[in-house]
């Protein structure tokens, strides 16, 4: 059974930078498609992020230039470094892994099968 888990997030100031990383067990991360979301307080999950299994990534608009996904095959982990961040930022970020074809969006939370628990991001206005 595949089981994400995310490293601790934390308080940064805005403009500060943040790396968070998540470990899968049970799987080989290359074969998955690993995508980022995250739920600000009241408001619906969206896409952050996604690298996928040939190496291909997305990002959506608001965080280009911004966020970099990347993977480690070797520690089965695959990393969000946030930098320039906003208070608009603030959210919970959860990674979640997905083997469906690529007809299946990527910004899509129906596209993944396995969720980690997330961890939170706060920046302060």
């Amino acid at each position: 059974q595949v089981q994400l888990m995310e490293s601790a997030g934390g308080l940064v100031q805005a403009g500060g930078s943040l790396k968070v990383s998540c470990v899968m067990s049970g799987g080989t991360i290359s074969n998955y498609r690993m995508g980022w979301f995250r739920q600000a307080p009241g408001k619906e999950r969206e896409f952050v992020a996604t690298i996928r299994s040939d190496g291909n990534i997305y990002y959506i608009d608001s965080v280009k230039g911004r966020f970099t996904v990347s993977r480690d095959n070797a520690k089965n982990t695959v990393y969000l470094q946030m930098s320039s961040l906003k208070p608009e930022d603030t959210a919970r970020y959860t990674c979640a892994a997905s083997t469906r074809s690529a007809a299946y969006s990527s910004r899509l939370s129906s596209t993944y099968q396995y969720w980690g628990q997330g961890t939170q991001v706060i920046v302060p206005a």
